[in-house]
C-alpha cells in the first residue's frame, strides 16, 4: 500500500530510492472518479520502474481546469484512494495548474502521460529528458472517461425526456 506524502517528504523518499538504484516513475492528473482505465494505466506505469509516484491536482487547480462543479471527490479522499492501489507507492498533491514544479523537484527516471496528450504538450518533458530520463505515452483504455461517467450520472438524474 502506498503513502500520501507532502512534497518535501516525497523529495526525501525519491532521493533515497535513487541512491539505492531504484527507477522512479511519475504520473499526474486529477483522478476525480477512478475507473478501470486509470487502474490499468497505473499498472502499466509501475512496470516501467521500481517506484510509482502519482501527483494529483489540488481541489482548487481541478476547479480551475475542469470548472466549478469539479472535483467530485475532495483531494484528501482522492489521494487516499490512489494510495490504496497496489501499483502506487506515493501520492502527492500539487496546487499549481501544471505539475512542472514538482516534476522539476522529483526529476523522475520516467515521466508517464496518457495517449491523449501530444508529445509537445507533456509538461515536464524538457526537465526529465535534460536530466537523462525518458517520457512515455501510455495508450488510453477505450471506453473509459471520467467526463463520460459524470455525463452519464447527470443524464440519469435528469430522468427520461418527455417526447415533444
Amino acid at each position: 500500500m502506498g503513502q500520501v506524502v507532502s512534497q518535501e517528504e516525497l523529495i526525501l523518499h525519491v532521493a533515497e530510492h535513487k541512491r539505492n538504484g531504484k527507477r522512479v516513475v511519475f504520473t499526474n492528473g486529477c483522478f476525480d472518479l477512478l475507473h478501470p482505465g486509470h487502474i490499468r494505466g497505473f499498472e502499466q506505469a509501475r512496470m516501467l520502474g521500481d517506484v510509482l509516484v502519482v501527483a494529483i491536482n489540488s481541489d482548487s487547480s481541478v476547479k480551475f481546469l475542469k470548472g466549478e462543479e469539479r472535483p467530485i471527490i475532495p483531494q484528501e479522499e482522492r489521494a487516499e484512494i490512489l494510495a490504496a492501489l497496489e501499483a502506487v507507492d506515493y501520492v502527492v498533491v500539487f496546487d499549481e495548474i501544471t505539475p512542472r514544479e514538482i516534476i522539476k523537484r522529483v526529476l523522475p527516471n520516467v515521466l508517464i502521460k496518457g495517449g491523449d496528450w501530444g508529445e509537445n504538450e507533456i509538461v515536464g518533458r524538457e526537465e526529465v529528458e535534460a536530466a537523462g530520463g525518458r517520457v512515455v505515452s501510455i495508450p488510453l483504455e477505450p471506453g473509459y472517461s471520467t467526463s463520460g461517467i459524470i455525463e452519464k450520472i447527470r443524464s440519469m438524474r435528469a430522468g427520461p425526456q418527455s417526447p415533444k
